[in-house]
């Protein structure tokens, strides 16, 4: 028999204390701390970059306006048009880094054409065929150009950038200006190894979080499945014991009767042989779901791997919970049990459930609830059974945890089998609290869609119970 205890619910006497005590620490957080606080996301910095480019295309339309328009000795109209085009090439780029760097090339061509032919006007120096604004504009086409498109790109472009820089300076040569080509070419191989470098940056960066995101939902799925075979090997015993009673009651009922007709005997000698060939398929089934290499807690089996006494042990039940709370009394916590309602046999299905998920919910407690004490509260209903498992508040932080995260999606593939509910919250102030439903009789399938496990926490394994 359970040992019965009455279980007192602490968390509601002490609220308004326990309520002072949760504010304070929450303002001590707050206030006494060197943590770094990034600014969240918005719609008016995300365009702020869009807005320091442009302001930079607006400062290399006036200067190169006003570089041809005074030293070149260009008229207006010219000067403006090609000042726009560099300027615009530059907005452009933002879009469309190509087309905004063949626009910023043609004006950089047409504006070396027309102001070599007033390179005589005076004997004062003038930069050609890059004006200052010019190579300003070309550096921040190039590189925007950069960031977007492949690396072969960004080479191909600088190289005919060259090309054409060089082509100028080679085939009409004067000796009253300065020669700038080396210069622009110097610092548009800079923007474009900045830019090349940025983009690779950002790439890896993106192959990393795609594949941090696989691997998580690799190790999710692994875990998953690494549960649903525990919870298939733990039935085989079940599945395998009813099997095992089927055949070897049809081999025993002939004799039961007295000048058993042939036909019985025929029948029941069918079952008996199909009972048979179930087992052998249930065998082959375990041995596929049995790994060489035992998980924790399990006994390994296989060539070599030997076999020992808890391999071939029954499952367990609800008689022996008193045996499961005492060990963990063993381990220092203060543990109570309440059963309400006449207890009654379950489902071998049903009682195996049960005991699990009292198990991984104490262990919970052990392992991310330090110092705290528990409550294990079964329920008999008519149509099925309530198991209810609450800690109270940790005394301490807990350790980090070592195990493959199978506590509550272990406890949901069990109450998902057995068609049941169960909920997972936070309770009564850093308390945790895990309740699940497991009907006597499985329910019809519910409607495509429906979740019949509720967690009220973002992730349920991550640092709670």
């Amino acid at each position: 028999m359970s040992r019965l205890g009455r279980v007192t619910d602490t968390g509601v006497g002490g609220a308004p204390r326990a309520r002072v005590r949760g504010w304070l620490r929450t303002l001590r957080e707050d206030l006494w701390t060197v943590r770094a606080d990034p600014l969240p996301p918005s719609a008016w910095l995300r365009w702020l970059p869009h807005g320091l480019v442009c302001l930079v295309a607006f400062g290399v339309t006036v200067g190169a306006m006003g570089d041809m328009s005074d030293n070149g000795h260009l008229s207006f109209g010219p000067a403006l048009l090609i000042a726009g085009a560099q300027g615009g090439a530059v907005v452009l780029a933002l879009w469309r880094p190509v087309p905004a760097w063949w626009l910023s090339l043609g004006a950089f061509f047409t504006g070396a054409v027309m102001l070599y032919r007033r390179l005589d006007i005076d004997l004062e120096t003038y930069t050609w065929p890059w004006t200052a604004a010019g190579i300003i504009g070309l550096l921040l086409v190039l590189l925007l150009l950069a960031l977007r498109v492949p690396t072969r790109a960004s080479v191909a472009a600088l190289v005919v950038t060259a090309v054409v820089t060089y082509g100028l300076e080679n085939l009409w040569i004067r000796v009253d200006h300065d020669a700038t080509g080396t210069l622009a070419l110097a610092l548009a191989t800079f923007a474009v190894v900045v830019g090349t470098a940025l983009r690779g940056r950002r790439e890896a960066r993106k192959e990393l979080v795609e594949q941090t995101t696989l691997t998580a939902e690799e190790r999710t799925r692994r875990t998953l499945l690494e549960e649903r075979s525990r919870i298939a090997r733990e039935l085989h015993d079940v599945v395998a014991h009813h099997m095992s009673v089927i055949s070897i009651q049809a081999q025993v009922a002939p004799h039961l009767v007295e000048n058993p007709p042939d036909e019985l005997k025929e029948n029941l000698a069918g079952i008996r042989q199909n009972a048979l060939e179930a087992l052998t398929e249930l065998r082959r089934v375990l041995g596929v779901l049995r790994s060489e290499q035992a998980g924790p807690g399990e006994t390994p089996v296989g060539p070599g791997g030997g076999t020992g006494t808890a391999e071939h042990a029954p499952q367990p039940t609800l008689d022996r919970l008193d045996a499961l709370v005492e060990n963990t009394r063993a381990a220092g916590r203060e543990v109570t049990t309440e059963i309400n309602g006449e207890r009654r046999p379950l489902p071998p299905g049903v009682e195996l459930s049960a005991y699990r998920i009292v198990q991984e919910a104490l262990s919970n407690v052990l392992r991310h609830a330090p110092g705290a004490s528990a409550k294990v509260r079964l329920t008999y209903q008519p149509d099925g059974l309530e198991v209810e498992i609450v800690n109270s508040r940790p005394t301490g932080p807990a350790s980090p945890s070592t195990g493959a995260g199978h506590g509550l999606l272990g406890m949901r593939e069990r109450v998902a089998m057995l068609g049941g509910t169960m909920t997972a919250h936070p309770w009564h102030w850093d308390g945790f609290k895990v309740t699940a439903f497991l009907p006597e009789t499985p329910p019809a399938d519910p409607a495509p869609g429906t979740d019949r496990i509720t967690y009220h926490f973002p992730d349920p394994e991550a640092g709670t119970p």
